[in-house]
């Protein structure tokens, strides 16, 4: 069914409609835009054309869906398996000699039905943006994510188990403090990225508010009320797990926004804060190009594809021009830059992303990849000889982005 809504002459509605008829052997398709003309066919017609729809409509998911969507967790694999089983024990059905016509319509519409529940694009769009119910089955604890101040995003960590609740930054008290009451649980961290007062300005009121609460940061910077220092390859002890990794957070320097940034992970999620951004990452305020690239290439090689990446602001539309501008001829990206502009149409986040999303389409992490940003940003050629520093080349679009 077809509106366009902006234009009230254009119309059109095409109804396709199959139906078994009193007579097992017969079925009747109705084609209706305005007109009703009928077709009849027999019942091994009729499963020919089972076989050729679901072939043809699994084919179709298949090769249109992109290889990783904003969506994309480890969960949806599953799914999409059973959607194949089911459309291929149609099939089966359908063909068998003991099927009558009528199974073989139950089958099909089984069949369907499981398609529109698990491969459909609006449902990947609500599992990506119900952000505390994914991130609970992939990771040992609940992430609850909510808008700050005017693009900055606050999260709360929580372990169900211990009751142990942490913040990721605290860009607004009040905020946090909103959700906390709101979710009945008690701040025991806080966990801050680096120093920019939209990271840590709400510290002071927290640990007021809540006095027993640690706050850990980077050691090379001033954080406030900071009671644990931090480095690359210290780890917090967060929650309770049967795995002794799972209840860790490993520490990962990832300075170049500031000298000191850093991140927290673990094998499901990176709590990245302005070090990378969803197809894109932060100025370069305090830190060098080579110690910034060697921050992002680490990111790069040390998370997993599917790792949940949970930057600090919603940049994503912005960012995803920019990512246009230097490399037109990257598919993927085009296609991720639509779902995004469908995303923020509804005001709905575009973070999380996942790691390997970001490796496909954000440009600070393909320097070294494709050799159309290093053309669109004047490096026309690469020496033929030697090793080749890239942090040249991330220098040159990260420039181009701040006068973009």
């Amino acid at each position: 069914n077809s509106n366009n809504t902006n234009n009230n002459n254009v119309h059109m509605s095409l109804v396709l409609r199959l139906e078994v008829t009193s007579n097992p052997s017969l079925v009747q398709t109705e084609i209706a835009d305005g007109q009703s003309p009928s077709i009849q066919f027999n019942s091994i017609h009729f499963k020919i054309v089972l076989f050729l729809f679901g072939m043809i409509s699994s084919a179709l998911r298949f090769l249109t869906s992109p290889s990783t969507t904003i969506a994309t967790r480890t969960a949806t694999s599953l799914p999409r398996r059973v959607t194949y089983l089911l459309a291929l024990s149609s099939v089966v059905r359908a063909f068998s000699p003991s099927s009558s016509t009528t199974a073989a319509a139950a089958d099909f519409s089984s069949w369907s039905s499981s398609c529109a529940l698990f491969s459909s694009p609006e449902n990947e769009h609500q599992r990506a943006m119900s952000s505390s119910a994914a991130s609970a089955t992939a990771a040992p604890f609940i992430v609850e994510q909510f808008p700050c101040l005017t693009d900055n995003y606050g999260f709360l960590i929580h372990d169900e188990t211990t009751g142990d609740t942490a913040a990721i930054d605290t860009p607004d008290a009040a905020a946090y403090e909103k959700v906390l009451k709101e979710k009945g649980w008690t701040l025991t961290h806080i966990l801050n990225t680096h120093h920019h007062h939209d990271h840590t300005g709400g510290n002071k009121e927290l640990c007021k508010l809540y006095p027993q609460v640690k706050v850990y940061g980077p050691a090379t910077e001033q954080i406030p009320n900071r009671h644990v220092a931090l480095k690359e390859g210290d780890t917090v002890d967060f929650g309770s797990s049967s795995d002794a990794n799972a209840n860790q957070l490993k520490i990962m320097d990832v300075g170049g926004h500031t000298k000191g940034h850093i991140a927290f992970y673990n094998s499901q999620v990176a709590f990245v804060g302005d070090s990378l951004f969803a197809l894109g990452c932060g100025r370069m305020f305090e830190g060098t190009p080579t110690q910034f690239w060697t921050s992002l290439t680490k990111l790069r090689s040390t998370l997993t594809d599917d790792t949940l990446v949970y930057c600090a602001h919603e940049y994503t539309a912005a960012n995803a021009k920019f990512a246009l501008s230097v490399e037109p001829s990257n598919t993927q990206l085009v296609h991720r830059v639509q779902e995004i502009t469908e995303l923020r149409a509804q005001n709905k986040p575009t973070v999380p992303s996942t790691m390997k999303l970001e490796k496909e389409t954000n440009p600070f992490l393909r320097c070294d990849i494709s050799k159309e940003i290093q053309q669109n940003v004047g490096i026309m050629e690469l020496p033929t000889t030697g090793d080749y520093d890239f942090a040249q080349v991330f220098a040159k679009v990260r420039a181009a982005k701040d006068t973009f």
